[in-house]
């Protein structure tokens, strides 16, 4: 029986599927995130070498159906849809033995899989980081965005804590009227009720993993705009419109010959999907913005199939 592997990398976790001839998924794996602009090189090339022996190791793994007449089991394909440097992620690839056909991809493929099923269209997706992805008419894909925490990334977790924190340090200091925004930010970092701003700076500038602290400040920015708090709402959507704005140039030149309200464009993670979000953007754009239902690994399973 020939079997696949799939890999969704990111920057806060890699996700690993383990796939019979169906598309079955017979084991999964779950390991830290394996972006090398924020782990290193080395350690990448651990994670993601320890996360194929473990899943091929799990107990799922040892069913019956992965165990029986060894001599006819085989890993037919492996695919990795990875964050980070394509050119890290293809010599890694290159590398492999024992997993058959071995192909890297950005890990914005998954995502763009599951808004357009193969056709030509786009994906916005925001997490930790944020990106547009598309399918042009002639098949070709394309990447816009996706810069790194460094460099902005609109609309992703990074970019909305970073905004918040911004301004709830303002707040604090008394340069702008007080908000829930301050308290929010004071409440994420524990360090008491009368912290003062100074204080909150070096905590995030001191962290060990900013950008992921950083970005953790968005659910609860998100769930004060669900909540109707004026400046939570402004904020996020400032954020997210960037991203829009992105995607509305991407998708005009690339689909130059068509009405931009013909163009299918999916809405991917669980920042654009927010209800506050997605309606927002819906107002602004003439694209046809739809919530994807699936995480990014079901996209993986999906491509797989095609393999």
């Amino acid at each position: 029986m020939n079997f696949k592997i799939g890999i969704d990398g990111g920057g806060t976790k890699t996700e690993c599927i383990l796939v019979n001839d169906s598309g079955d998924v017979i084991a999964r794996h779950l390991a830290p995130g394996c972006n090398p602009s924020i782990v290193g090189p080395a350690q990448a090339r651990l994670i993601v070498t320890d996360a194929l022996h473990a899943l091929a190791s799990s107990p799922n793994s040892q069913s019956s159906t992965f165990t029986a007449q060894p001599s006819n089991r085989t890993i037919g394909a492996l695919l990795l849809c990875m964050s980070g440097s394509r050119a890290f992620w293809q010599e890694f690839a290159a590398g492999l033995a024992d997993f058959g056909r071995v192909t890297a991809v950005d890990d914005s493929q998954p995502v763009l899989e599951l808004a357009t099923r193969g056709e030509p269209g786009l994906v916005l997706h925001a997490g930790t980081g944020s990106f547009v992805a598309a399918r042009a008419p002639d098949g070709s894909l394309h990447y816009a965005g996706g810069a790194g925490w460094r460099f902005g990334d609109p609309g992703s977790g990074y970019d909305i804590g970073r905004r918040a924190i911004g301004r709830a340090l303002l707040e604090l200091q008394g340069w702008l009227p007080p908000s829930r925004l301050g308290p929010t930010v004071r409440n994420h970092t524990q360090l008491g009720e009368g912290v003062d701003a100074g204080a909150i700076t070096r905590y995030f500038y001191q962290h060990p993993d900013p950008n992921r602290t950083i970005a953790a400040v968005a659910p609860a920015i998100l769930r004060l705009a669900s909540e109707g708090d004026p400046k939570a709402h402004e904020l996020v959507v400032e954020s997210a419109a960037e991203l829009l704005t992105l995607a509305d140039r991407t998708a005009a030149k690339l689909f130059p010959e068509r009405s931009l309200d013909t163009v299918p464009a999916g809405l991917s993670g669980p920042i654009l999907t927010h209800p506050v979000v997605a309606q927002a953007l819906a107002l602004r754009s003439p694209l046809i913005l739809t919530p994807i239902e699936g995480a990014p690994i079901d996209g993986v399973r999906r491509l797989l199939l095609r393999l």
